[in-house]
């Protein structure tokens, strides 16, 4: 059976931040309509795929899936254990928020299988706070992060943001340091990305924000980087740092080219070489699983060109690119042709090369995003 990772998009929001491009509602009037058309879903692709599939990752993102009580996250995983073979130590990962959570709230999210937890701090500076309209303060999120260990759970994940408009170096450092205090495994760290449509694009827009330029954000990025390095975390994709032992195997899954089964509002899935996404609205997502099982507002397949394009970036912008396991996959004639490039990115410390191995430097993993279309 393949192995294969599941996403499951929760759309519930208290509240819309400034910087957010996820689908989210405001409300509570579809909870309950939408829980019986995700698990309509979940059966639905099970009919289809379960005794081909092993899941060996659930993860609840959202929106915020803490704001659901346990016992609406539990039924999803009952759910889907009912109708997908899952791995008996699957990772199981719920994206929670400071403010929606209390110790007791988490010891329940422990004690239905949730044994991993993605805290969405962003920052432990009051004023950067206020500013990303985040609902806590610091105090509600190193709270946070205490109760979830001290309910049991050992694999916690923090989210924090980088290049907030005026953040210097010496104020992001003490967000790094401050989340080392903590009791945390795994850390993503995220340069602030101006997204069309968000209430702070049009902020910048309208001339009320001005952002950060590039070479104070490459700047902060290395910082991470070198951070994290000292103490003792390993950098296993661009943006994601852990403990070695603790990368989050669900991202890993889609860093890897590997499928992955996406239900609810707006999620994408990836099986057969077949990518396919629902509807965002949650109405619109509503009806048409009640009328026909699914959701699908669009499909393409890939070309091969795709699928070799995507397995390159996804590669080297996480652990770098295994040369054995793509020669297996796609031969050597790419990597013929490309080769005096790559060896112009050596030659300035970007790219690191030995005989099975292309990986970024972390002069590289700052620029990939320019380096990586060169290279495709």
């Amino acid at each position: 059976m393949k192995k294969t990772a599941c996403y499951i998009h929760i759309p519930f929001c208290d509240h819309k931040c400034i910087y957010c491009d996820f689908y989210s509602i405001i409300t509570s009037e579809s909870i309950t309509p939408f829980l019986k058309a995700l698990k309509a879903e979940i059966k639905f692709y099970s009919e289809r795929f379960r005794d081909q599939r092993e899941l060996i990752s659930i993860y609840f993102g959202g929106g915020t899936p803490s704001l659901m009580k346990p016992e609406y996250i539990a039924s999803i995983i009952d759910s889907v254990k009912q109708n997908f073979n899952v791995k008996e130590d699957a990772e199981i990962t719920l994206e929670t928020n400071p403010g929606t959570v209390d110790g007791s709230k988490l010891k329940e999210f422990k004690n239905i299988g949730i044994n991993r937890l993605s805290i969405g701090i962003q920052s432990f500076d009051d004023d950067e706070l206020k500013f990303l309209t985040r609902i806590h303060n610091s105090k509600t999120a190193i709270e946070t992060v205490k109760n979830a260990s001290a309910a049991g759970f050992e694999n916690i994940s923090l989210d924090l943001i980088f290049n907030l408009p005026g953040q210097t170096k010496m104020k992001w450092q003490a967000n790094l340091k401050q989340a080392l205090r903590l009791p945390v495994k795994h850390v993503s760290a995220y340069s602030l990305i101006l997204e069309r449509g968000t209430i702070l694009n049009k902020m910048v827009l309208d001339g009320k924000v001005k952002m950060q330029d590039t070479d104070h954000d490459a700047n902060l990025y290395e910082t991470t980087i070198d951070f994290f390095e000292v103490n003792g975390f390993h950098q296993y994709e661009v943006s994601n740092f852990a403990i070695p032992g603790y990368e989050c195997l669900h991202n890993i899954s889609y860093w890897n080219h590997t499928e992955y089964f996406a239900f609810g509002t707006s999620a994408h899935s990836f099986i057969n070489d077949k990518r396919w996404w629902n509807y965002s609205s949650a109405k619109k997502y509503i009806t048409e699983i009640n009328e026909k099982g699914n959701a699908v507002a669009g499909m393409e397949e890939l070309s091969d060109s795709q699928k070799h394009n995507e397995y390159v970036m996804l590669a080297l912008r996480s652990s770098g690119l295994e040369l054995s396991e793509y020669k297996s996959r796609f031969g050597e004639a790419w990597l013929k042709e490309k080769n005096h490039y790559f060896q112009k990115l050596e030659n300035q410390n970007l790219i690191i090369m030995n005989d099975d191995h292309i990986k970024f430097t972390k002069q590289g993993y700052a620029l990939c995003d320019e380096i990586l279309p060169n290279i495709l």
